[in-house]
């Protein structure tokens, strides 16, 4: 049996200090921003995400039925410097998901400190950790127990210590305002059924000027109710996957400028039924650079 991580790994106080009042700021801009139009049970399409991520994190080498694509070939696929995934612990890039690359967006540079949510097992976090070096520092947050176990025993395996591992969501980052350099993502806003809120929170803990890159999946059409109240669309990020021009407006409602925006075509679903939604409706993984405004 594998172990189980505590919900407080390697939580540092100092940076949570503020959480509680972050928290209730994110709560009230929620309110105020959010544009769902459709009844989610957001609770069940969490614990559809967390089931599926928790077998990705146990058995990345088994046949687990998923609608999506895992590990190395898919990171080499995408984009990612060989010599750098040749280097990270094979368990943390046996559980890749990711849907994109963006770490050449991000500008990463000594000393840099970088946030990363959805971290899974470690991928980008480690590349990210290498590339900022021993003066810069990487804080990867997720909501699964079982990813976080596993991304902290390669970061043993690593060497990693740059690199810190916090149980949260990205709806509500344990930090205080304008403390991280860059914030990454690697297709966790469309898991999100709140993605005003993801945005809102990368905002508020980016220094002014600081860098957002993520890869994404993102629609040309809206998504009908079918799609994105069903659980299993949800968990493979399709069904939370946000309108293109709907994504523009949500990084400026949340305080982004200097937007690029790049296709992946690289990435593509393993299962005929979520290929079939993707070509239907337009969704496709792009990758994402904004700077923050304040």
């Amino acid at each position: 049996m594998r172990d189980r991580v505590s919900s407080t790994i390697d939580v540092d106080r100092v940076p949570v200090l503020g959480w509680q009042r972050a928290r209730g700021r994110a709560d009230l801009r929620q309110s105020r921003t959010d544009r769902s139009t459709v009844a989610i049970d957001e609770r069940e399409l969490r614990r559809e995400v967390a089931a599926v991520y928790r077998i990705v994190a146990d058995r990345p080498d088994e046949d687990a039925d998923l609608e999506f694509p895992t590990g190395r070939g898919l990171a080499a696929r995408l984009g990612y410097p060989p010599a750098e995934i040749g280097r990270l612990p094979a368990a943390a890039v046996d559980s890749f998901t990711g849907v994109g690359y963006h770490l050449d967006l991000a500008d990463l540079a000594d000393g840099d400190v970088v946030l990363e949510f959805g971290c899974g097992s470690g991928t980008d976090a480690f590349v990210a950790a290498a590339r900022v070096g021993d003066s810069g520092r990487v804080i990867g947050v997720d909501p699964v127990p079982e990813q976080l176990a596993n991304a902290s025993r390669c970061r043993e395996e690593a060497g990693a210590a740059n690199v810190s591992l916090w149980r949260a969501t990205a709806e509500a980052l344990p930090l205080e305002d304008g403390t991280v350099d860059v914030v990454l993502s690697n297709g966790t806003i469309s898991l999100s059924p709140r993605p005003e809120r993801v945005f809102a929170e990368a905002s508020r803990v980016l220094r002014p000027g600081g860098r957002l890159a993520v890869s994404e999946l993102v629609g040309e059409r809206r998504l009908p109710d079918r799609v994105r109240t069903d659980p299993a669309l949800w968990a493979a990020g399709i069904g939370g996957a946000v309108r293109i021009d709907d994504c523009a407006d949500l990084l400026e409602t949340a305080g982004f400028d200097d937007v690029t925006i790049r296709e992946n075509p690289w990435y593509e679903f393993v299962s005929d039924r979520a290929r079939g939604v993707c070509q239907q409706y337009g969704v496709e993984s792009v990758s994402v650079r904004a700077r923050c405004r304040r």
